[in-house]
């Protein structure tokens, strides 16, 4: 197992955990209630983590939380339909109008 993400917010960590879940990477929560002690401890031992199973996943995964899953898989930029636009890979919305990634 290998830590590939950690941080003092609970929702952030679990935001994490269901991105890789949903690429169908399998992993685990740990530290979820040190930060009761927090001031007994380190707070750098008090963070929140996730933790990849397959340590063959890990380096995948950190890119995916890093870009996102279109960016991390490799996703080309787009133009909206509606109004020209261009956007970029990771985004499933046009900044301009509004309109939906086709």
């Amino acid at each position: 197992m290998k830590r590939v993400y950690a941080s003092f917010d609970l929702p952030a960590v679990h935001h994490a955990k269901n991105l890789l879940e949903s690429e169908g990477v399998r992993c685990v929560v740990r530290n979820e209630l040190l930060s009761s002690a927090m001031g007994e401890l380190p707070p750098a031992e008090c963070q929140i983590e996730v933790w990849v199973l397959r340590d063959a996943d890990a380096e995948g995964a950190e890119r995916l939380l890093r870009l996102g899953p279109q960016a991390a898989a490799g996703g080309t930029p787009w133009r909206c339909a509606a109004c020209g636009e261009a956007a970029e890979a990771q985004f499933s919305q046009c900044w301009s109008c509004g309109a939906e990634r086709p």
